[in-house]
């Protein structure tokens, strides 16, 4: 077995851990660390300098996004949330106005996207809020394993600040990283808030 053979081996026990922990919490429990990641993370002087924000659209097991997005709306920031294409294995970012039901669809993958919206450019996005089944202190992330995300924050045109969001539960001491993945910049829980490198503030 190969040296990447073995870390996808590794990958694979960790998002099973990961996968069951998340689980096993209760629905009060993610609600109200929840709004607290979100408060730590909208304190930040990185969210706050932030013109455009970028948010995942959550499912029912991840840091639930929405306190996040109202707060964006109400100091009058514009908020994008990604539109997958599958085929091209890639995200576009579309601007949204609300979280209504009527705005968004599920996919039969189970992912949240807006049913229409204008795209937005890269170099417009401030910060990008990134989910994720588990981090590492020094911004290392674990994913789905599609990769969408590694190449989206790997593009030129962004030049804002990544920000990994999860449960403190998320954070693992070690994350095997192969040369595609992309290291963050902060890491925000609802413990507190982790910065792996200087960050970039407002153009």
């Amino acid at each position: 077995m190969d040296q990447e053979a073995k870390q996808n081996f590794n990958k694979a026990e960790i998002r099973r851990t990961l996968r069951e922990l998340l689980a096993n919490m209760t629905p009060a429990s993610r609600h109200t660390k929840s709004v607290a990641a979100c408060a730590l993370i909208s304190a930040t002087p990185e969210f706050q300098a932030a013109r455009t924000v970028m948010l995942y659209l959550s499912t029912p097991l991840e840091v639930d996004t929405a306190p996040l997005a109202l707060r964006a709306w109400q100091h009058g920031k514009t908020v994008v949330v990604p539109k997958v294409s599958w085929d091209a294995k890639r995200m576009v970012p579309v601007e949204i106005a609300s979280l209504s039901s009527d705005q968004l669809r599920t996919t039969d993958k189970g992912i949240r996207e807006p049913v229409a919206g204008n795209p937005v450019p890269l170099s417009f996005i401030d910060l990008v809020v990134v989910p994720g089944l588990g981090f590492t202190e020094d911004g290392h992330r674990i994913g789905r394993g599609m990769g969408f995300y590694d190449i989206f924050l790997a593009q030129h045109e962004f030049l804002g600040v990544s920000c990994g969001l999860s449960f403190e539960e998320q954070i693992v001491p070690f994350i095997p990283m192969l040369d595609h993945d992309v290291t963050l910049g902060m890491l925000a829980t609802d413990r507190g808030i982790r910065r792996v490198a200087m960050p970039h503030i407002a153009r």
